[in-house]
C-alpha cells in the first residue's frame, strides 16, 4: 500500500537532534540558556527589540491580549478563517469577540469590510479594543491599511503570524511590528520551523514585553524594583500578578534555535513547490492561491478552491477521493463563527458570507520542504481524477 502523503510535516535534521541531546546532557532542561538564545535569534532575524518565548502560540495570544489590557467589557475583532485560538484568546480575558469577513482573493481579513464595520461600530459606541489580523497560509495581511485604521479609530493590533515566520511584508521581515503592537509566531510541528509545541510574542514596546514576561511565568518577579518591599533575602521572589505557566523549555528552544539555521531554506523550498503547483494546476477545475505583490509568504499552507460548478461533485466527495488516493489533504479552516460554541454566543450562518463560501470550496494540498516532485505529481494526478466530471 502506498504511504499517505501528509498535508504538512516537520523536517528534523541530525543537527536538530544533537541540539536537543546536548540540552538533555546539560544542567538545564527547562529554564536555562537556550530560551533566551532562541528569543535573541528570532528578535535579531525579525529586527525587533523584544521576543518572549512561550509554550504555544495560543498562550502567546492570550498573554498579548492581557498585556494590552483586554478585559471584561472590551471587544476584540479577528477573522473567521483561522484556528479557534485567534478568537478564544479574547474570551479567556472575559472580553467579547466579533469577526470581520475575508477578502475573496487573499482570504485574509478584508480591509474594506473592516473599514465599514469600524464606521458602524463608532456610530454605536462599540469600537474594538484590539484587532487581530491573521496572516493566513503565511501571506501577510494589508498591514499598512489596518495600521492606518488603528490610528484613526484607536484600536491596538496583534498580528497572528502563526503561519508566517520567514515571510516578508513590503520587503521587511514579518515580526518586526512596524504596523502592530505585538506579533505572534507558532512553532507547532507542521509550521515553518518547530519546537514541537511553542510560540513567540514579538514587540518593540519594552513595557509590553515586561508585562508578557511576567504573565508567562505565574506573575512572579525577582526584580527588586517590581516588589512591594525589600526582599527578605537572596532567595526571595514575589507574585505581583495572577500569571500562568506558559514558559517554553530549554529542550524546545534548543530545537527551535537549530531549526532557525534552516528557516530561509525551508521557505525558499516552499516557494519552489508552490510555483510548481501553480504550473501543474493549470487546466484543472481548481483555483490556485493568489499572492499579493506586497508580500513574500511563508507558505505554511497551499490552499486551492474547487470550481464545484465545473466538477459535478460535492466538496466532500472530492476531499474523500483525495484521502482515498493517499493524499492527506486538510481544510484550513472551518469558519470560527460556525463552531457550536460560537453559535451559542449568537453567531449564525450568513454572518461572514465570503468566509463561508471559502469554506465550501477550500482544500489544503500537501506543502512541506521535503515534498518530492514525485509526491507532488501524485497529488496533482489524484486531484485531476477527483475533480474531473
Amino acid at each position: 500500500m502506498t504511504a499517505m502523503i501528509p498535508y504538512g510535516r516537520q523536517d528534523i535534521s541530525e543537527a536538530d537532534i544533537q541540539a536537543v541531546v546536548d540540552v538533555l546532557r546539560s544542567d538545564y532542561l527547562t529554564q536555562g540558556p537556550a530560551v533566551p538564545a532562541f528569543e535573541k535569534c528570532i528578535a535579531d532575524y525579525c529586527g525587533v527589540q523584544h521576543a518572549i518565548a512561550m509554550n504555544s502560540a495560543t498562550s502567546a495570544l492570550h498573554v498579548a491580549c492581557l498585556a494590552l489590557g483586554v478585559g471584561k467589557g472590551d471587544v476584540v475583532w479577528t477573522t473567521p478563517i483561522t484556528f479557534v485560538a485567534s478568537a478564544n484568546c479574547a474570551l479567556y480575558c472575559r472580553a467579547d469577540i466579533d469577526f470581520v469577513d475575508i477578502d475573496p482573493k487573499t482570504y485574509n481579513m478584508s480591509v474594506e469590510r473592516l473599514s465599514e464595520k469600524l464606521a458602524h461600530a463608532k456610530q454605536h459606541g462599540k469600537l474594538p479594543k484590539v484587532v487581530i489580523p491573521v496572516h493566513l497560509c503565511g501571506q501577510p495581511c494589508d498591514m499598512v491599511a489596518i495600521h492606518a485604521l488603528g490610528q484613526q479609530y484607536g484600536f491596538k493590533i496583534i498580528e497572528d503570524a502563526s503561519h508566517a515566520i520567514g515571510g516578508k511584508y513590503r520587503n521587511e521581515p514579518i515580526g518586526n511590528c512596524r504596523y502592530s503592537d505585538i506579533t505572534i509566531f507558532s512553532f507547532h510541528p507542521v509550521k515553518i520551523i518547530t519546537t514541537a509545541e511553542g510560540g513567540m510574542a514579538m514587540t518593540q514596546d519594552a513595557q509590553l514585553a515586561k508585562r508578557m514576561q511576567l504573565l508567562r511565568s505565574h506573575g512572579i518577579t525577582r526584580d527588586v524594583n517590581e516588589m512591594t518591599h525589600a526582599p527578605d533575602g537572596p532567595w526571595y521572589y514575589q507574585q505581583v500578578d495572577l500569571g500562568y505557566n506558559y514558559r517554553m523549555t530549554d529542550l524546545q528552544a534548543a530545537l527551535g534555535l537549530s531549526q532557525m539555521q534552516r528557516l530561509d531554506e525551508f521557505v525558499s523550498k516552499r516557494h519552489v513547490i508552490a510555483k510548481r503547483y501553480d504550473q501543474l494546476l493549470m487546466g484543472l477545475n481548481v483555483s490556485a492561491p493568489w499572492q499579493h505583490p506586497d508580500g513574500y509568504s511563508g507558505l505554511h499552507l497551499y490552499v486551492v478552491r474547487l470550481k464545484l460548478d465545473q466538477i459535478g461533485k460535492t466538496h466532500r466527495q472530492v476531499f474523500e477521493a483525495l484521502r482515498e488516493a493517499g493524499i492527506g489533504v486538510n481544510l484550513h479552516y472551518i469558519p470560527v463563527h460556525l463552531q457550536p460554541y460560537y453559535a451559542g454566543l449568537g453567531f449564525e450562518a450568513g454572518y461572514c458570507p465570503e468566509a463561508e463560501q471559502y469554506y465550501a470550496e477550500a482544500i489544503s494540498l500537501p506543502m512541506y520542504p521535503n515534498l518530492t516532485e514525485a509526491q507532488q505529481d501524485r497529488v496533482i494526478e489524484a486531484l485531476r481524477v477527483a475533480t474531473s466530471k
